[in-house]
């Protein structure tokens, strides 16, 4: 067969002299002969199932219409999969290592007749502290962080980072800030780290002093205890559990939002600067390597937070017990402390005891509402009090009428309990995590003490409208 070549040559040389029926004959050859070439070396079947699949998939999760409510309908599954999926195995751990354990540690202290005062700062403190935190935080991040990584493997991350890159940019911030924030709803430390991606030090920066304001595992149980027993009790019986969830996810959302203005706060006065620019490939949508899936997620991650967090329970589960039980005139250290710090708590809504159990559980977020029930139950005198020693009901009844009864509690501490969950200092093991990121003194100040003045901000404002409003 001539090629193209000879063809066209032919024609060209004999175009002056032949008829119109053998000019439209050759003109014809060369296209059949063009359309031979293309069947031959282009494919005609269209891209492959897999492209087709992913721009589907692209036109919801990019579009300026269903982008954001597939991000929020995608988080939301991947929250409610971790707080119900967490449950059983945490109240498992919970009974294995608060109950049984427990009491065999106490039956084996008398046993070769430890002295009270050891056992009880051993056991009752120091165990106590890190049995809660195994619990609470081992299950949810056993969750949260497979699941997350899946979302990164598939491809879907990229798209979240091109979702909110606009938003972010307009707060002075970069893109991938969208990432290390949802990063930081499994773990604060973990969401310091992964900071790294970030290239610019002003912008990064910014993201590890705003990542506090997403909410991690060791504050979700004090916000699902208050939306339940105080905002889904308000509801009728069927519409309880939707206005206790509701409130939580409100209180996700309000650390957003929290998390773009003290972003572009910061950008526009202590780190003032342009929002760089960023080139974002969206990769192709992948099937996720389940094993590999699972060790990063469990052992860099998981595991090495869990063990941080443990290590810094520990003196933190020493101090309560210390406080609970040494006495200076007619009350313990803890009571004066309440008495001391009951009137700062009054004025922005809240109380010395909460106060108190945030000060003793900065090194672990888990244990605050043991520490309160803990603190509020001695400092009432109840007979269900152990002294120094943490507890949990599993009635929540029974946590409402400990608190409202014993403790004075109404509607407006659990909503002011519940914005200060989110806007207080981060815990001791992220504190620690900020200082070997930033390498800075100041930074890592300013990443402590600021959301702890928006916190008393923000429950100073909310405490001061409520009763003007006469709502308290």
């Amino acid at each position: 067969m001539a090629s193209p070549g000879a063809i066209l040559e032919d024609a060209v040389r004999l175009r002056a002299g032949i008829s119109a029926p053998m000019h439209d004959s050759i003109v014809e050859s060369l296209y059949t002969e063009a359309a031979s070439i293309a069947d031959r070396c282009v494919g005609r079947e269209g891209p492959p199932r897999g492209h087709r699949l992913g721009q589907v998939l692209d036109r919801i999760f990019t579009s300026r219409l269903l982008g954001f409510p597939a991000m929020l309908l995608l988080f939301t599954i991947v929250f409610w999969l971790t707080i119900a999926g967490a449950n059983v195995p945490s109240a498992m751990l919970a009974d294995l290592t608060q109950v049984k354990l427990y009491h065999l540690l106490h039956a084996g202290a008398a046993v070769i007749h430890v002295p009270t005062w050891l056992s009880g700062l051993t056991i009752d403190g120091i165990y106590l502290a890190m049995a809660w935190v195994f619990s609470v935080m081992l299950p949810p991040m056993a969750i949260f962080f497979p699941l997350f990584t899946l979302l990164e493997d598939f491809g879907y991350l990229p798209r979240v980072a091109f979702n909110l890159d606009r938003l972010f940019k307009r707060a002075g911030a970069h893109g991938k800030q969208s990432l290390t924030m949802m990063m930081g709803y499994g773990c604060n430390a973990a969401g310091v780290v992964s900071t790294r991606i970030i290239d610019s030090p002003r912008e990064r920066l910014i993201a590890i002093i705003t990542n506090n304001f997403s909410i991690c595992n060791g504050r979700w149980p004090t916000l699902i205890l208050m939306g339940t027993i105080f905002i889904g009790a308000t509801a009728p019986p069927g519409y309880a559990s939707l206005v206790a969830a509701g409130s939580v996810v409100t209180v996700a959302l309000i650390g957003i939002a929290f998390t773009l203005l003290v972003s572009a706060f910061l950008s526009r006065t202590w780190l003032k600067g342009e929002a760089s620019t960023f080139s974002l490939e969206l990769p192709p949508y992948r099937p996720p390597q389940l094993l590999q899936t699972l060790y990063t997620s469990i052992i860099d991650r998981t595991l090495i937070v869990l063990q941080r967090a443990m290590l810094m329970a520990a003196p933190a589960g020493a101090v309560i017990w210390l406080i609970s039980n040494i006495s200076i005139g007619d009350a313990t250290i803890a009571g004066h402390m309440v008495a001391m710090l009951n009137p700062i708590g009054l004025v922005i809504g809240l109380n010395g005891v909460i106060l108190l159990a945030y000060i003793v559980a900065i090194p672990a977020n888990e244990i605050i509402v043991p520490a309160i029930l803990m603190l509020t139950l001695n400092i009432g005198k109840s007979a269900l009090a152990g002294q120094g020693v943490m507890m949990e009901f599993d009635d929540d009844l029974v946590t409402y009428d400990v608190l409202t009864k014993l403790g004075g509690w109404t509607a407006l501490t659990a909503v002011n309990l519940m914005l200060f969950s989110l806007l207080h200092n981060p815990c001791s093991t992220t504190i620690m995590t900020i200082w070997r990121e930033t390498g800075s003194r100041k930074w890592t100040t300013i990443a402590t003490l600021l959301p702890v003045a928006l916190g008393f901000a923000v429950c100073f404002t909310t405490a001061t409208v409520a009763r003007l409003m006469g709502w308290v």
